[in-house]
């Protein structure tokens, strides 16, 4: 199969709109609809409603979603590994949620890991943390970076580095009364960051946003105004600068990053000599 017309199909499932996914592609409109067509003779069956102003996914189209994500990031890890030479001879690929790699101090451990380990070709993917255990055993990664490890056989955890998330705002001097009268900005955690948020009274209200980044937590915060939970990491250098201000009496709470690998990884050696090298620059608390 031509990966060409999975990354066309995915374009289009991402924009529902062939004129701007021909031009994301730099691609003519007309070639968009042929690939699209070529895609679903391949497979037998339509993958658009094709409707004025309303292209969705069919039922198949649906299906084929995770399958073609799938299959074009298995090529680009396959042509990475092919292209390795002599001087960079051995890929890893990690994996964590978007959020972990906004923190200051991953890409200062990402770079630290590339000078220490020779050799060393390094991929690194977005992976939703739903999706962390599948990737990890159908090779699609090697090691996860997680603040909620699976509890799952056959998998290694160690613990890389302690934080906290504390709520801040642009008020100085804010104080949990205070709180409640100010907007919630929500960034989605996981389910033992959601179940501890619930039990503060003064955060029980619909938040003006809910976000997955960090950043644009963050930047919401600075320039908007609101309250709500970031990790110390995200919030260091704002909080440093004037910008946020931890609120007095709200409580903090305790986090962790985790690395997850396979115990059977034929890569183990490698991973552990990668792993060694520690999370130095995560700033711990404010």
């Amino acid at each position: 199969m031509d990966t060409e017309l999975l990354k066309t199909f995915l374009e289009v499932t991402k924009t529902r709109h062939f004129g701007r996914a021909a031009d994301n592609l730099f691609l003519t409109q007309s070639a968009v609809s042929f690939r699209i067509r070529q895609l679903e003779s391949q497979l037998g069956n339509d993958l658009f409603s094709r409707q004025r102003g309303n292209v969705h996914l069919t039922a198949a189209g649906e299906r084929l979603q995770p399958y073609a994500e799938a299959i074009l990031q298995t090529w680009g890890r396959a042509k990475q590994d092919v292209a390795l030479s002599d001087s960079h001879n051995q890929q890893v690929t990690i994996g964590a949620s978007p959020m972990f790699w906004e923190f200051d101090g991953i890409s200062d451990w990402i770079s630290r890991i590339y000078r220490d380990v020779e050799g060393l070709a390094l991929r690194l993917e977005s992976v939703p943390r739903q999706s962390m255990s599948k990737k990890l055993f159908d090779n699609s990664i090697d090691v996860a970076i997680t603040s909620e490890p699976p509890k799952i056989e056959n998998l290694q955890v160690t613990k890389a580095k302690d934080f906290q998330l504390q709520l801040v705002s642009r008020e100085p001097n804010c104080t949990m009364e205070k709180v409640k009268s100010i907007p919630l900005v929500f960034l989605d955690w996981g389910t033992r960051f959601s179940v501890e948020q619930s039990r503060i009274p003064a955060l029980q209200k619909t938040p003006i946003m809910h976000t997955h980044s960090s950043r644009m937590a963050l930047d919401f915060l600075i320039n908007s105004g609101g309250a709500g939970y970031l990790p110390s990491p995200v919030i260091a250098q704002s909080v440093q600068d004037g910008l946020l201000f931890p609120v007095e009496d709200a409580p903090v709470m305790e986090q962790s990053l985790f690395l997850v690998w396979r115990e059977d990884s034929e890569k183990l050696d490698l991973l552990e000599s990668m792993l060694a090298v520690p999370f130095k620059q995560l700033v711990e608390s404010v």
